[in-house]
């Protein structure tokens, strides 16, 4: 048996995980080689291996997350205002099968962004595809999408993602662009995908910063239908390791 041949077939088909764990094997000596069942799963594991960390690298890549944070490193006690329960809870997935959103809100330096993107890294490692935005680089994008005329292609695209952060809500006034395209993008993913929103805010006075009455209404009522609302508090903690 050819075994380069087969090497270089599997690599042309693109089963890269089967060829290096087959590459691997094929150094081992001959007393220590399983049997063809076994060689079989080893190699076939190692493929679901590879292709499961492949998507998990690209979710990652095109989720444009804004640090690289993890659940297990969120500082949770009494006085942040969070357990650790709730970050278990939220980073199992299941809020977003459910489609339900996370409203995150707290003084600047509390660590709501650092939590959002640690939901959003969790949800990459679940295969779920994620994508973030500051409000800043919303609008920014909001406005291009409006001047090219892919305004549609736009909202389309953020719809196609699972889950959708919005960092930072509230800094920037919206302009009514920016409060119909908020409506447009919770429409579309209503029932079907979960937002995170941080925000300086208090989320009682939401309705009142988006300032448009019909408007607010059904941007909040999209927003807070059975939301995860987590308030952050205590010291900052912007100059710390740990979030």
């Amino acid at each position: 048996m050819n075994t380069q041949n087969t090497l270089g077939q599997l690599k042309t088909l693109k089963l890269n995980g089967m060829a290096k764990r087959y590459e691997a094997i094929l150094s081992l000596p001959v007393h220590e080689l399983q049997d063809v069942h076994s060689l079989l799963g080893i190699i076939t594991q190692a493929e679901v291996e590879h292709r499961d960390h492949t998507r998990t690298k690209m979710l990652l890549k095109v989720s444009k997350l804004r640090y690289h944070a993890l659940p297990e490193d969120i500082l949770c006690n009494a006085e942040r205002g969070i357990t650790r329960e709730q970050v278990l809870r939220l980073s199992d997935g299941m809020f977003i099968e459910k489609g339900q959103n996370v409203l995150i809100s707290g003084a600047t330096g509390c660590g709501k962004s650092f939590l959002a993107c640690a939901l959003g890294r969790s949800a990459c490692l679940l295969g779920y595809r994620t994508l973030y935005f500051s409000m800043n680089k919303f609008l920014e994008a909001l406005a291009q999408a409006r001047l090219d005329g892919t305004y549609l292609k736009w909202i389309k695209g953020i719809s196609a993602n699972r889950l959708l952060i919005l960092d930072d809500f509230g800094l920037k006034e919206l302009t009514n662009d920016a409060r119909i395209a908020l409506l447009d993008i919770l429409e579309d993913r209503y029932g079907n995908g979960a937002t995170i929103i941080t925000s300086q805010l208090p989320t009682d006075s939401w309705y009142t910063f988006i300032d448009e009455p019909t408007l607010a209404d059904a941007i909040m009522d999209r927003l807070s239908a059975s939301a995860h609302r987590i308030t952050l508090t205590g010291k900052s903690l912007r100059n710390k390791k740990n979030h």
